[in-house]
């Protein structure tokens, strides 16, 4: 009897044992399957909704205007892409510093926020083909305006956080003194007040608020390499990268982004900016 109470005992930890192993692989799984924190088109299409994350600040390109709607170039694109899934199309206001986790995070689908296509974030988010050019650019007062940046010795230049600006200075020029912010109207507001003598950021940018606010020049117009700009989608959702890349290639046959720029730029640069220096159709550079 001893014997078999013991035979028994060891079958039902045998068995307990296996249970507990079983439900273990299967909240394995599922936390695996809860780490996929993107969706793949089939989702969105599902869901009936895409999420992208754009800026509210960065006039002519994304931002929200008087009457609390978003505009610019990129939200131009962004409502085109929603079209053509057929969804409802949800903006998610971005910063510069977050748009790589707001893609990390699952909060975005896509973020089309003026993106420099860059080696360190090509590391963490994947950018699909480009649809504009940009290089950096500097913008100062017109009573102190610099045309070099040799000129900044000694001077404040004024960056957004997570900007391609910031790297670039931080790099290149570690000895200027940088005044950060987070977003691109405090930036601008610190350029007016005076508590920074210039203030760099995409070329694109910078011509644009010069025009729209006297006082104020663009001294270089172009500063380092002339970078891509591009939608960026969570690592490794091919799915959604193959969509956009199709979706950027077949809209070169209407000269769609050609079109967005004489909807949303070309009123704010007038002769200023060369239309062809700045689009870029089917994704070809």
């Amino acid at each position: 009897m001893k014997t078999f109470k013991k035979i028994t005992a060891l079958l039902s930890a045998a068995l307990i044992a296996l249970t507990a192993t079983a439900c273990t692989n299967n909240s394995d799984k599922a936390s695996s399957d809860d780490d996929q924190l993107y969706r793949t088109v089939d989702e969105i299409k599902e869901s009936g909704t895409i999420r992208i994350g754009v800026f509210t600040d960065k006039n002519p390109f994304g931002y929200v205007d008087n009457n609390g709607e978003y505009q610019g170039y990129d939200v131009y694109f962004a409502e085109r892409i929603a079209q053509d899934l057929g969804v409802a199309l949800e903006f998610v206001p971005t910063e510069a510093a977050n748009r790589v986790e707001f893609l990390e995070t699952g909060k975005v689908d896509i973020v089309l926020a003026n993106f420099t296509v860059t080696d360190e974030r090509a590391e963490k988010v994947d950018f699909a083909l480009p649809y504009m050019k940009v290089a950096l650019g500097i913008v100062s007062p017109d009573s102190d305006v610099i045309t070099s940046v040799e000129q900044l010795t000694d001077k404040t230049l004024i960056v957004v956080k997570g900007t391609t600006a910031e790297t670039y200075f931080t790099e290149n020029y570690p000895a200027i003194k940088l005044q950060k912010y987070d977003e691109y109207n405090e930036a601008y507001s610190a350029l007016q007040d005076g508590r920074g003598d210039a203030f760099s950021t995409d070329n694109t940018e910078v011509l644009a608020w010069a025009l729209q606010n006297p006082g104020f020049t663009v001294g270089i117009e172009t500063l380092g390499s002339i970078d891509k700009i591009a939608p960026a989608v969570t690592k490794d959702n091919t799915s959604l990268l193959n969509w956009i890349n199709d979706e950027i290639a077949s809209l070169a046959d209407e000269q769609f982004f050609h079109k967005a720029y004489d909807e949303t730029l070309a009123d704010v640069y007038g002769t200023a900016v060369d239309k062809e220096s700045l689009v870029v159709e089917g994704g070809v550079i």
